[in-house]
């Protein structure tokens, strides 16, 4: 059958049952060719378009398949002949439409064919040489842009990335060649400027101790040189052709005709925000595919080659690349890469380095939890107990992590123990309970209990930790509401109990909204006042609305004009935040829930809820909850979606509006035609049309036009939306960045007389750390015949917390700000100039600058710790 070639394709290097279970590549290749010959007459268009596909979508297969390529090759000429030919047309296009993945893997596919003697050497050594020249012509002052260096970078690192699957034959075949490709590699590592990715690391670290001094590019140049000195032996790329070389010597190499690559982009400004924002949108079309995340200590990960490790990392990448939306396939192809050796450890530390990649990881988060949890399922034996070796590293490290990468661990977290019951060994971070309120492991397990209860219930997490029955005390209250005018307590004398139960009746009795806002406005704000009935209406509302979300929003969709007409400005918007926050005290996801709520009926704006954030109350909790953060970042998030949303919107309705134009153009010009058409009787022009169909004509010009008008209104209107809108987010970052810095202020430690920056990370000695705490250990598998107590990267464990209260506020903080500007950083460089005028002026602390300005990647001259 014509699905059994196509099968064997996708299975090819596979132990697999299409393959008896055997493990042996030349019995694959020999199997698959022989049924790949049975077909090649009657499928032949089918297999050039699967052979392609394939090569895109499963490219750490690509050696299998160019040595399949190669033996059609010797059969049939113009079959090679045509996949080099759509190779090169495709590579083009991914180049002038900037498709960075299929540059990548084209090029490793030449490599797969020039193994199979399909391609000739030269014919790479070509495209390796423009690709380079382009990149050295990026760089230049005056015929590029140095800002848009991450073009180049990406050019040079193709090349890089392709050599461990082309390298030996290209070392081999055109050895002078080769070697001028590797000399202007490194003239161009030499003229590059240095990346400093440390705005976008997991772990914040001194800039001068920062483990990893070189950048990804130098890191991975640094690999391949010893990869040359090694003789271009790679162990994790499949060598396939090596058992057919005898055969494939005698097929006919084709040449890759020459490429060419988009000129630079020139810049238009030569201000410092100008090359700041090219460089931004630069790192966005750009950015880096991976920043190495090392969870493990050496003696517990896999022993490999440092070239090994980059491809098994390469390969994992493009396995969750193609298979996100399947991802049982993608489990499978995870566990059974063709590589020699083991490698659970380096799979973990790739996964959370995605995870927790900044500014963005390339897919949700819920991607790389189903995929951690299949995964658990599918090596039941040995990536469980990976996992759980992982998470104690990472725990061990926290307080040293970015606050958006901390976020993302809990949430991460919280959902994969609620796939496994909720078990953990929670008795081995019992003696966190010790550690001070504002301890950055203190505060974790704090919010993945929180979280955890959201996905489960109160009881059963309880339950869940009665091994460590100390942790209770770090669970949140039991959720439930907090309602002020409670019939029970035996107060409804008072006026709020009497008027809360009046309005609950006429909630019940269905009376009209207005007839609601008349009773507010004659019965209750008369006598008692404007912040009275707000109490007294919000408190009730919500306690009509709190016995599950769709109540929630039945309630709020039903009266939203009763609480919009008492909530007119900001100073009552505050209030109304603060009777929900007093009504849910026990329930953070329900605060959170109601406000973002509120703002989605603009009930409340987003002005208010920055400012409710940053109110005194909320700033305490800065750094002993998550819950303001939560809150914030919900309303930051909404902002721009909404802005993104109104943008793909106005682009829809031009769209339709240019169709909508053309549509009455042409039924006018038809109507117009038809009345053109006359007779003359009795001596008198009559049209010939009959009138029925100019009657038609008529209608349908009519209603084109009307549709070309609404089109129009509706575009003007969303129009104005945009620039209100954009007007909003403004005025939003304006007043977010005003409010760090205005908190940051009061807080910070001042700089010395000398002008030393204060080190945040110290530590304070009248902090004593938890007494006799035991340690954690990671439970890790012992392939590696290294003991279980080995301490990450060499270092000590530290089991207590030795910075102050307000050192810790301020790292919190800092470290959110940082995380708000790399965030929006691009919606942040289109107003730099309002925020350097009005925010970013005077004598801004140093910490402040350099946190707000490392998470958008600009230079500042301060040093500091953080």
């Amino acid at each position: 059958m014509s699905a059994g070639w196509r099968t064997l394709l996708l299975r090819i290097g596979d132990r697999c049952p299409e393959y008896a279970g055997s493990a042996d590549h030349k019995e694959h290749i020999e199997t698959c060719y022989g049924v790949l010959c049975r077909e090649y007459e009657h499928s032949k268009d089918a297999i050039f378009e699967f052979f392609l596909q394939c090569a895109d979508q499963l490219p750490h297969k690509i050696p299998f398949f160019g040595v399949l390529i190669g033996l059609i090759n010797l059969e049939n000429e113009d079959f090679a002949k045509d996949i080099v030919n759509t190779t090169h047309a495709n590579l083009l296009d991914a180049l002038h439409n900037e498709n960075r993945d299929r540059i990548r893997i084209l090029l490793r596919f030449l490599c797969g064919l020039m193994c199979s003697k399909v391609v000739l050497p030269n014919s790479i050594i070509e495209t390796f040489e423009t690709l380079l020249s382009s990149a050295a012509t990026i760089l230049d002052e005056e015929t590029g842009n140095p800002s848009w260096q991450p073009c180049a970078d990406f050019y040079v690192y193709c090349i890089l990335a392709s050599l461990p699957w082309g390298g030996s034959e290209l070392f081999e075949q055109v050895p002078d060649e080769f070697e001028r490709v590797l000399v202007g590699i490194q003239s161009y590592i030499s003229i590059r400027r240095h990346f400093d990715d440390i705005a976008f690391s997991v772990f914040e670290t001194d800039e001068g101790n920062s483990p990893n001094k070189k950048d990804f590019i130098e890191d991975l140049w640094e690999r391949i040189q010893v990869l040359s000195r090694n003789g271009w032996k790679v162990k994790s790329v499949p060598k396939p052709h090596l058992s057919f070389e005898a055969q494939l010597v005698a097929g006919v190499s084709h040449r890759f005709s020459p490429i060419s690559c988009p000129p630079p982009t020139i810049s238009q400004s030569s201000s410092e925000i100008v090359k700041g924002q090219e460089k931004h949108e630069a790192d966005l079309k750009y950015p880096q595919r991976l920043r190495r995340l090392h969870i493990f200590p050496t003696n517990k990960a896999e022993n490999m080659q440092p070239v090994d490790r980059f491809v098994v990392e390469e390969c994992i990448l493009d396995v969750l690349l193609f298979f996100n939306g399947c991802r049982k396939e993608c489990a499978f192809y995870l566990v059974s890469l063709p590589v020699p050796f083991r490698y659970e450890y380096l799979m973990a530390e790739t996964i959370f380095s995605q995870l927790l990649l900044l500014p963005n990881p390339p897919f949700r988060p819920i991607y790389y939890t189903l995929v951690i949890i299949d995964l658990c399922k599918a090596l039941p034996g040995a990536f469980p107990s990976v996992v759980v070796g992982a998470v104690h590293a990472l725990f061990e490290r926290i307080s040293n992590m970015d606050m958006e990468c901390r976020t993302r661990l809990i949430l991460w977290f919280s959902h994969h123990l609620s796939n496994f019951q909720f078990i953990w060994p929670w008795q081995e971070w019992a003696y966190v309970k010790d550690l001070p309120k504002w301890a950055p492991q203190r505060v974790f397990v704090q919010e993945v209990l929180e979280r955890e209860i959201r996905l489960s219930y109160f009881d059963k997490i309880k339950q869940s930790i009665e091994d460590a029955a100390e942790l209770e005390e770090l669970l949140p209250p039991k959720a439930g509401p907090n309602f002020r005018y409670h019939s029970d307590e035996g107060k409804e004398s008072t006026d709020g109990h009497r008027l809360s139960k009046e309005l609950v009746g006429m909630v019940r009795g269905k009376k009209t909204v207005r007839d609601i806002i008349l009773w507010v406005e004659e019965q209750i704000i008369p006598a008692n006042g404007a912040k009275f009935a707000l109490d007294v209406v919000s408190q009730t509302l919500l306690d009509i609305g709190s016995k599950s979300f769709t109540h929630l929003i039945t309630v709020l969709e039903r009266y939203n004009q009763i609480i919009s007409k008492l909530c007119p400005n900001e100073e009552m918007q505050l209030l109304l935040m603060d009777e929900v926050s007093a009504y849910w005290k026990n329930s953070t996801q329900m605060i959170a829930i109601t406000i973002d709520r509120m703002m989605v009926y603009r009930l409340i704006s987003n002005l208010a809820i920055v400012k409710w954030v940053f109110s005194p109350a909320n700033v305490d909790q800065f750094h002993v909850s998550d819950r303001p953060w939560e809150i914030l970042r919900n309303a930051v998030s909404k902002t721009y979606n909404r802005i993104y949303d109104l943008r793909k919107e106005i682009q829809t309705l031009r769209k339709g509006l240019q169709a909508a134009k053309e549509a009455s153009e042409k039924a006018n010009r038809e109507l117009e035609e038809a009345k053109s058409i006359i007779e003359i009787v009795d001596g008198q022009p009559v049209p010939v049309e009959k009138p029925g169909r100019l009657k038609r004509l008529q209608t349908r010009a009519d209603t084109m036009k009307e549709e070309e008008v609404t089109t129009e209104e509706s575009l003007e209107a969303k129009d104005a939306l945009l620039v209100r809108g954009l007007e909003e987010s403004k005025e939003l970052l304006r007043l977010l960045f005003k409010s760090f810095v205005d908190v940051l202020t009061e807080r910070l430690p001042p700089i010395s007389a000398d002008g030393e920056v204060p080190n945040l990370r110290a530590g304070d000695p009248n902090v004593n750390s938890a007494a006799s705490a035991p340690e954690a250990t990671m439970d890790i598998d012992n392939e590696n015949g290294a003991d279980n107590d080995s301490q990450l990267n060499g270092q000590n464990t530290k089991v207590g917390h030795n910075v102050g209260e307000l050192e810790q506020w301020c790292l919190c903080t800092l470290g959110y700000l940082k995380s708000f500007s790399r965030q929006y950083a691009t919606e942040i460089w289109s107003h730099m100039s309002m925020l350097d005028q009005e925010v970013f002026v005077g004598d801004i602390h140093p910490l402040i600058r350099k946190a707000a300005f490392s998470g958008l990647c600009r230079p500042t001259s301060e040093g500091s710790h953080l």
